[in-house]
């Protein structure tokens, strides 16, 4: 081979691999923001950042996740203004409080840059910022549907460990336990904190001091994994009826040796993957279209293949997409412990 050929077919070569490179390593198509509420302490959010992160992976897209380091929600609206200022081509937030944010919305629509709210807020509240739609659990049917398992087991008295109490949504979940029991709300309900050390020591001595409290309630792993300490100090363990929002591996555990009854589950993967896989899926359609979107989003391999591998079931309503509620019981704790803490 002469050698003018031979380096011909080289720099073929080379372009050819730098083809493929580029191709393998494609710069993203959209970059979208995600608002959150919760502090960098709080560990369920791993699993929403997981969805966002995998979403980023099948869509070819990158999304900032941002928040307020200690959870102040007062932050969120700073955080706003900068999604807005950076026209990101899409943003995800929550509605952590409603009151505080909707003055700061309308500068999204301002620019033109469309936006999904999820996992905190009503799907009122979020139509009436004018997010296309809401990904998430209807909180207080949630806490109601975990009331009426708690009603038909005889319980009638209860507290409620509140770690968010910060979020006024989160009340709705007592609230809605409360009223399936017909329970006094605003007596039942602990203010705990985020300390690991404080809400145990609060939910002792609250149990303590009302030896008729039947049921437990915690809104979440942060509150419900001291909470599991606390009991089980007190003896307490697989006597006191026990329930909680949402899963991690202390919790897991505690559902298969029988201290908590269930844990209600919204899904939080989903909360994170599918919102921002609408945004990108419109992106790419240079529309708003939100029902030719979730078509899409229902017949997507890549998706569908993640719901099978995680075993999750999303609800698809007229304008938004329910995460939850689900139960993890003893009966299906097997399928989802595995998993609890990074996809459940």
């Amino acid at each position: 081979m002469k050698p003018s050929i031979h380096r011909a077919f080289r720099l073929a070569a080379v372009v050819l691999g730098l083809g493929l490179c580029a191709s393998a390593f494609a710069a993203p198509v959209a970059r979208f923001d995600f608002i959150s509420h919760a502090p960098d302490s709080d560990a369920w959010w791993n699993t929403v950042k997981n969805g966002i992160k995998q979403a980023d992976t099948d869509f070819n897209v990158e999304t900032d996740y941002r928040n307020p380091p200690n959870g102040d929600i007062a932050d969120m609206v700073q955080l706003v203004n900068q999604a807005a200022a950076r026209n990101y081509d899409g943003v995800v937030s929550t509605i952590a409080d409603y009151d505080l944010l909707k003055s700061v919305f309308p500068k999204l629509k301002a620019k033109n840059i469309p936006f999904i709210t999820a996992n905190t807020g009503t799907e009122q509240q979020s139509a009436d910022l004018g997010a296309l739609l809401h990904v998430g659990q209807p909180e207080y049917l949630a806490g109601k549907e975990a009331g009426l398992r708690a009603k038909a087991d005889g319980i009638k008295t209860f507290l409620c460990v509140n770690h968010y109490a910060t979020n006024p949504l989160s009340f709705q979940r007592c609230r809605g336990f409360a009223d399936a029991i017909g329970a006094d709300m605003k007596t039942s309900v602990l203010d705990s904190g985020t300390d690991p050390t404080g809400i145990e020591a609060k939910v002792s001595a609250f149990l303590r001091t009302h030896p008729d409290t039947q049921a437990v309630l915690t809104l979440g792993p942060t509150s419900a994994d001291p909470t599991i300490r606390a009991v089980t100090k007190m003896g307490l363990a697989g006597k006191i009826w026990f329930a909680t929002f949402d899963i991690d591996s202390d919790v897991a555990k505690a559902i298969k040796d029988g201290t908590i009854r269930f844990c209600t589950d919204q899904q939080p993967y989903l909360q994170g993957y599918i919102p921002i896989a609408m945004l990108a899926i419109m992106h790419r359609n240079r529309n708003t279209d939100v029902l030719q979107a979730r078509a899409e989003l229902q017949k997507n391999p890549k998706f569908m293949k993640r719901l099978q591998d995680y075993g999750l079931k999303p609800v698809y309503e007229a304008r938004n997409i329910s995460s939850g509620p689900g139960f993890i019981t003893q009966q299906n704790i097997g399928q989802v412990s595995a998993l609890a803490g990074t996809y459940r």
